[in-house]
């Protein structure tokens, strides 16, 4: 009994320490960990902000990039670090929308190990052809992969990733039967689009604007509700095939530790919000093709469950799973 008594002692002693330092939060740099190289569009994200954050807070905000395991290796880092306010996670689609949905066990839960702090950016995929493919628009391209099931091929970021059950929702929707092809990244994807090796990919809008507007590739459609300032000549899969609220969006957002005080999770939400509307970040941000969201904590937190409950109903439908 007594040394219970003692847990429960040091459990309410660790807690009172963390409250009180929540007013005086941040007093050390700050530490954003990311699930995937340098590059992305998360990273992008990650790095602009965390610069203005910077600012904001007068203390360093240090980008710390531990790709691995589909996003695996970061999430669970950050699930066991303290939940101080100091080590933050850049949450994503992936790691945490639709790992849940494909590995029957994780060495974290999406849910109980974080507490969200705010939705920052919706990246959609663009649906694009090479531009010496006869598919001319997204109409075209399902038209053709009914004609001929499974002959037609679409590429993704990889097994798993948010294109791969972007694209199964998509043509699954449909009726378009179309064979899968994993790649390691949108990149290479993108280039057998171009070689003509596949009919189509649906890489993200920051990883396939450029190449659109140098015409080295089709934008059939973009698969987000809105659409895009930076190619506003692209219509929606709503537009092009009359699908009624249909999206498939790559998003980003930060999350914190279980655990970690609402002073702080509140100061973090209020001057992320701030940044996120300053005109650099929203012109850098629009740029890359990505829409700013913001919002609250409770916000996140509801899209977050209805994203886990949307990509568990299309990998069971495709019996997507990971070992």
């Amino acid at each position: 009994m007594i040394l219970i008594n003692r847990h429960v002692l040091m459990a309410l002693l660790v807690t009172t320490s963390l409250v009180a330092n929540a007013a005086e939060w941040p007093i050390q740099p700050v530490k954003i960990v990311l699930p995937y190289p340098p590059g992305g569009a998360s990273d992008v994200t990650a790095r602009l902000l965390g610069a203005k954050l910077s600012q904001i807070w007068n203390q360093p905000v240090l980008i710390e990039n531990r790709p691995g395991a589909n996003g695996i290796v970061a999430n669970q880092f950050v699930a066991k670090s303290a939940p101080d306010g100091y080590t933050v996670l850049m949450a994503n689609l992936g790691p945490n929308g639709i790992n849940p949905a494909i590995y029957p066990k994780l060495p974290y839960d999406t849910v109980k190990d974080f507490e969200p702090v705010i939705l920052t950016t919706k990246v959609p995929l663009v649906i694009v052809t090479a531009p010496t493919s006869p598919f001319r628009s997204l109409t075209q391209l399902v038209a053709g992969a009914k004609e001929q099931p499974t002959k037609l091929s679409f590429g993704s970021a990889g097994n798993g990733s948010g294109s791969h059950l972007g694209g199964e929702l998509l043509f699954s929707t449909v009726g378009a039967p179309m064979l899968h092809v994993p790649y390691k990244g949108d990149a290479p994807a993108i280039t057998d689009v171009m070689g003509g090796q596949i009919a189509t990919a649906l890489p993200t809008a920051v990883a396939a604007t450029s190449q659109v507007k140098g015409g080295t590739l089709r934008a059939l459609a973009v698969t987000s509700r809105k659409r895009l300032p930076s190619m506003p000549e692209v219509p929606t899969v709503e537009e092009a095939l009359g699908l009624n609220n249909f999206e498939a969006v790559s998003w980003g957002g930060f999350m914190v530790p279980a655990g970690t005080p609402k002073e702080i999770i509140t100061k973090m939400n209020t001057d992320m919000n701030r940044a996120l509307v300053m005109p650099d970040i929203v012109d850098k941000l629009q740029a890359q093709g990505a829409e700013i969201v913001g919002g609250s904590p409770d916000a996140f937190k509801e899209f977050v469950h209805a994203e886990v409950v949307k990509w568990k109903g299309v990998a069971s439908r495709a019996n997507i799973k990971m070992e």
